[in-house]
């Protein structure tokens, strides 16, 4: 069997299956069976695949037939143009998280903190694109700062990034440690709509990066009430939040004593992003 018709019987399994975009997905997987990029698969698809290719192709659409996420399969996630390790027990690096990223981007930063890390796309993505960066990583997750960890020694930036475990600003209260730049993506679905996720991300990703189990705002409370005496005068402090969650979480910088507080769109026009600064006295 060619990879042309391997792919066409996965697609049109996964099609039957309801899962979006199959035709996608299906070449992805087969991608990722064949070991070649993406962009040079279409080179190699009349040729014979191997029974062991075959079988391989067949199982990961059967995998994703009930929902595992393409990334989970693959083990791997592009994000901001960098490759990065993905398991269950991170969140799925996701495109419009790099909102976050070409904000903080756009005035220079040299320690940054990134609160709930995961992966560590964010902190790693920010201080790779900075020479002169440093940063820290926080996690509660001791698998999750597993997988940063492989991100880390992949992108070479062992020595430029921390990671440390605890919750929120807890490792660092002996430190005295303050930042120009402390970015997070938090958990921000509310409990009553965890039942409205696509099954990818309900039944496969981590659910403490997902839910406080209440209204989705526990996080933003937290990351606020500790902001000031973590960031340095004229710092930023920047969020991902959930697209209805703008006028909530610029409220509590603004009561936490942030300035020029803001709430930025991303690509698809929703609220994506909100941020403040602390005040240089």
């Amino acid at each position: 069997m060619t990879g042309s018709e391997l792919l066409v019987q996965g697609t049109r399994a996964l099609v039957a299956a309801g899962v979006p975009e199959a035709g996608r997905d299906a070449r992805r997987l087969m991608a990722h069976v064949l070991q070649v990029p993406a962009g040079r698969l279409t080179l190699l698809l009349p040729d014979p695949v191997s029974t062991a290719q075959a079988a391989q192709f067949e199982d990961l659409i059967a995998r994703r037939r009930d929902r595992v996420p393409v990334s989970h399969l693959t083990g791997r996630r592009m994000f901001y143009g960098r490759d990065f390790r993905v398991t269950p027990e991170v969140l799925d690096p996701r495109p419009e998280t790099e909102t976050l990223i070409a904000a903080a981007l756009a005035r220079p930063f040299t320690h940054v903190l990134d609160l709930g890390t995961g992966s560590g796309c964010i902190v790693l993505t920010l201080v790779a694109e900075c020479a002169d960066a440093r940063g820290i990583g926080v996690d509660l997750s001791e698998a999750a700062l597993a997988i940063a960890a492989q991100n880390r020694a992949s992108l070479g930036l062992d020595h430029r990034v921390a990671l440390k475990q605890g919750n929120w600003f807890a490792p660092l209260a002996d430190q005295g440690a303050t930042f120009d730049l402390i970015v997070s993506n938090p958990p921000y679905i509310a409990l009553q709509e965890m039942a409205d996720l696509a099954p990818e991300v309900q039944w496969h990703e981590p659910r403490m990066a997902l839910t406080d189990e209440g209204d989705g705002l526990a996080a933003y409370r937290a990351i606020t009430a500790g902001a000031d005496a973590h960031l340095a005068p004229g710092g930023r402090l920047m969020v991902e939040i959930g697209p209805t969650q703008g006028a909530a979480v610029g409220a509590m910088m603004d009561a936490a004593g942030l300035s020029d507080v803001a709430v930025l769109q991303d690509l698809d026009g929703r609220d994506r992003v909100v941020l403040g600064v602390k005040p240089v006295e």
